[in-house]
């Protein structure tokens, strides 16, 4: 049994989370409540102080959780990279987005990498939990890490192991969410088992860091091939004066070889509309053409504009044209009941009806204000009728919204949620993927 192995069994292990945003702020809990001295260190002075005040700034995460951990002192915060200099493990949770050409930048990654192996000492578990294409483990961090003679297994221990956050998931939280884990060797597996098993009830080894990069590609494209196959769906079926959501929900009575995805506005969150993309984009460089990753990523693309010509189309009946009309967005978080923003469908909607002329205000109870492209809105309060303006867009399906009172106010509602089902049964002001001609009271749902 190594020395490092040793203090990770014995819980006196310094560990160091770099990135403490909705996978690293979980973490850091997860290893204080485990009993090890945990550091995050971020670039963000506002996240710093915040964990410093024993404030949470992640709603899966209490401040009552938070708090008592940090006057322990078992878990810090810094934007100081000399902290790297005392860990026995670090898991990095560093962003991974696209660029403006739709293909990866692993520059966090890389960069957080370059700061570890100059702080490196012997011996050091490095965990990667970027969502990343195969292969960046083995080609990016190991020549780094191994730089001037440090051997593989002995001086340094290098896992992949994807996230599986769902920020609003009552249920699953980083506790009791199976973790899949892959090792450069196996002794690298072994260690980095050894850190986790203190904070994950199930863990689930892969044979290389490669399988479980896959892992979480896979995770993520089957969700995102299945939501642009709905949203087609949902298309076809509004041609085919038959309700979607219908259809779904009776398919989904079927016991077996069937699982319900409802369609919407456009993907959103950190995951599903980038992760794909990885994939496909490496599998480029190998010649081969990912055809069901770029379908979908057509579909899901074109959603949010497939939305602002409902919105158009709905106004043309009324006689009122988008340029000019009062049009309030109701949810700009990616899903519902949660504070998360990035890569929202609401933006692109919001862009693409202003484009046309409209005025956009946003009511929602979760995000207060948002700062996207440049530009600054705040939301309305929540009691703000809703017949102050000309339509109405569910983008955003939040429980704390008063779609009865909607239902009644509004004078036109175009829901891409089919959220007001349940709300109204005069569906003569609403449309969406729903045909106009369907007018199904909740009762009819299946």
């Amino acid at each position: 049994m190594t020395h490092l192995f040793q203090a990770i069994d014995k819980r006196s292990a310094r560990v160091v989370v770099i990135g403490i945003g909705y996978v690293g702020l979980p973490l850091v809990v997860e290893f204080a409540q485990a009993g090890f001295r945990v550091t995050g260190y971020d670039k963000d002075p506002a996240k710093i102080k915040h964990v410093k005040e024993g404030v949470s700034y992640i709603g899966d995460i209490s401040s009552d959780v938070l708090a008592p951990l940090v006057k322990s002192g078992l878990l810090d915060a810094t934007t100081d990279p000399k902290v790297l200099a005392e860990a026995d493990a670090v898991i990095v949770c560093v962003p991974t987005p696209l660029n403006k050409t739709k293909e990866p930048d692993i520059s966090y990654i890389v960069a957080a990498t370059e700061e570890i192996a100059h702080y490196q000492h012997k011996p050091v578990l490095v965990v990667l939990e970027s969502t990343t294409y195969p292969g960046t483990t083995a080609e990016v961090l190991v020549p780094r890490l191994t730089r001037d003679g440090r051997e593989l297994g002995r001086d340094v221990f290098i896992c992949f192991s994807p996230e599986r956050v769902d920020p609003g998931n009552k249920t699953w939280g980083t506790r009791n969410t199976p973790k899949v884990i892959g090792g450069v060797s196996p002794a690298c597996l072994e260690t980095g088992r050894a850190l986790y098993s203190h904070i994950i009830d199930t863990l689930v080894p892969v044979s290389s860091t490669d399988a479980a990069e896959m892992v979480k590609l896979l995770e993520n494209t089957f969700r995102a091939v299945n939501i642009g196959l709905v949203n087609e769906v949902a298309q076809m079926s509004r041609r085919l004066n038959i309700d979607p959501f219908e259809v779904i929900r009776a398919a989904a009575s079927k016991p077996f070889g069937f699982m319900p995805f409802y369609p919407g506005p456009g993907l959103g969150g950190h995951c599903i509309p980038i992760d794909p993309l990885y994939l496909s984009w490496k599998l480029r460089s190998l010649k081969f053409q990912a055809k069901f990753i770029e379908l979908a990523d057509t579909v899901n693309s074109a959603m949010p504009e497939y939305v602002v010509g409902l919105v158009s189309a709905a106004l043309n009946q009324q006689k009122k044209s988008v340029n000019g009309t009062k049009i309030l967005i109701s949810g700009v978080a990616y899903k519902k009941n949660i504070t998360d923003v990035r890569e929202s469908p609401a933006f692109d909607v919001i862009a693409g009806l202003e484009r046309q002329g409209a005025q956009i205000s946003y009511l929602d109870p979760h995000v207060a204000s948002f700062e996207e492209h440049g530009v600054t809105m705040k939301s309305v309060p929540s009691d703000a009728s809703f017949e102050n303006y000309d339509a109405v867009v569910i983008i955003t399906d939040h429980d704390a919204i008063a779609y009865a009172r909607m239902a009644k106010e509004a004078k036109l509602i175009v829901d891409t949620r089919d959220v007001m089902r349940h709300h109204t049964s005069d569906r003569k002001n609403i449309v969406g993927f729903l045909p106009h001609s369907i007018h199904h009271t909740a009762a009819t749902c299946v």
